[in-house]
């Protein structure tokens, strides 16, 4: 199994640090609004990845921080008139929302960055007791010329960063070293701790807050240790972010941080950078109003590699829900009964198939290759049921197979339909073969109303619930 790690920039082969068990940390979102498709994307590949390594037979260990303090966190709960807390918890139960809509495994441990704080301050204090670190009107930073490694990660060059576009707030000495702990401002209302650390031999009490980049570096050690397997993320996160967890880290613990690196590339919209001021800012919610399945985002996301920018458009979305529902057709009649003769090449179609399948994801989580080898098979099969060539013997083995497959890609549905729908769906048909499309449209309106909604696919019509 290969995957391209970000540090060396070339593909590797992946072993874990510790047999099968595989320590997976994936940067989560900043709660101050609703998560848009482009933040989605990159959730979704990392359930991707985690349902890989899983299917490969390894035990994953997954831990996501939340970041509900920060800049914007503040800024913006200050201009609502609202608590810092109950600000953030919106956006985090609408983010948690999108998560299960898009059929995402949540990780095993979500941390919020104020659930840290105090572990925060232990580790700054670690950091500044071994000379990295060092107080500055009232806020304390991280030295970056005492790393010797700095930039390793993105091949940036210390002299560079004088030059660099960086928010100076977050940042001291030319640009170059950046905020651990940052003291408090007026603008910062009632959001502050007091941060206890002794500098010089004498207790300090620091009142204000955590910079960006120490949570994560504090909550992956707090649950994976000092070294962890898999760190995943935007690439927009590998300067400053990434680099700033690895110096601090590193710096800290003597010890290599992450041994691989892995970042997924940018959504575009029609070929742009998504904003609110180009009118082409999507949020989950939006893609519903226009009336697509969530899982028909997620189907798109699959059909580019991780790390090939993914060209949004509403174009691209409608062949990927058509696609999504002949995938969805196909899984929900391997469970009708059949009568002949069972067929013993079934057998060894599916296991051609698998292996195709994880040679094609063994191949740096290569999906849209993956995905194609899956629709050839589904191709193949659908062949042999036209012509009556299996049983209901091989259908619950093609089943098993996709079921398998699946557990990786996570498209399917599996909720039981009720009678009533399955009764209505049934008299539809009847109504479309007699050509009664008032009839029809009639009974996909009464499927509608019970909260159904009813597709057509080469297959036959797909139904599931909205």
């Amino acid at each position: 199994m290969l995957v391209f790690n970000t540090m060396g920039k070339r593909l590797e082969k992946f072993v874990p640090l510790k047999n099968k068990n595989v320590k997976l940390y994936t940067c989560g979102p900043t709660v101050y609004n609703y998560v848009h498709i482009g933040n989605l994307r990159a959730f979704v590949v990392y359930d991707l990845v985690k349902r890989y390594l899983e299917y490969k037979g390894y035990k994953v260990k997954h831990v996501m921080n939340i970041t509900d303090v920060d800049d914007k966190t503040i800024r913006d709960s200050m201009k609502e008139n609202v608590p810092l807390y109950v600000f953030t918890t919106k956006y985090m139960e609408a983010f948690v929302e999108n998560i299960k809509e898009l059929n995402i495994k949540m990780p095993n441990i979500v941390s919020g960055a104020t659930q840290n704080i105090e572990e925060m301050i232990q580790l700054i204090q670690k950091l500044i007791d071994k000379g990295y670190a060092y107080l500055s009107n009232d806020s304390v930073y991280f030295s970056i010329s005492k790393f010797k490694d700095y930039g390793k990660l993105s091949g940036i060059k210390v002299k560079e960063l004088k030059h660099s576009r960086i928010k100076r707030d977050e940042y001291k000495k030319e640009i170059v070293d950046f905020a651990l702990w940052k003291g408090w401002k007026k603008e910062d209302g009632n959001n502050f701790w007091d941060g206890e650390f002794i500098i010089d031999g004498k207790k300090k009490i620091i009142k204000g807050r955590p910079g960006w980049h120490i949570e994560c570096s504090t909550i992956a050690m707090k649950y994976l240790g000092e070294s962890i397997d898999i760190h995943m993320g935007g690439i927009d996160l590998i300067f400053p972010h990434h680099e700033n967890e690895i110096a601090q880290s590193e710096a800290a613990t003597g010890k290599k941080f992450v041994k691989y690196w892995l970042h997924n590339n940018y959504l575009l919209v029609n070929g742009e950078k998504m904003s609110k001021s180009l009118h082409n800012f999507y949020t989950l919610k939006d893609i519903k109003e226009k009336g697509f399945d969530p899982l028909a985002l997620r189907f798109l996301y699959l059909t580019s590699h991780y790390r090939s920018i993914l060209n949004f458009t509403f174009d691209s979305l409608k062949s990927a829900q058509i696609s999504r529902l002949r995938y969805q057709s196909f899984y929900d009649k391997l469970s009708m009964k059949v009568n002949g003769k069972y067929n013993p090449k079934v057998r060894k179609i599916i296991e051609k198939y698998e292996k195709e399948f994880e040679k094609r994801m063994d191949n740096d989580f290569n999906t849209p290759s993956a995905m194609a080898s899956v629709f050839d098979f589904i191709s193949e099969i659908n062949k042999l049921i036209k012509k009556k060539e299996l049983n209901s013997r091989n259908l619950k083995e093609v089943k098993k197979f996709i079921e398998r497959i699946d557990s990786v890609f996570g498209l399917l549905r599996k909720e039981k339909i009720p009678k009533e729908i399955i009764n209505l769906l049934k008299k539809r048909e009847v109504a479309r073969k007699n050509k009664n499309y008032k009839l029809s449209d009639e009974i996909r309106k009464q499927i509608n109303n019970l909260g159904y909604v009813v597709e057509d696919t080469d297959e036959g019509p797909v139904v599931y619930k909205k």
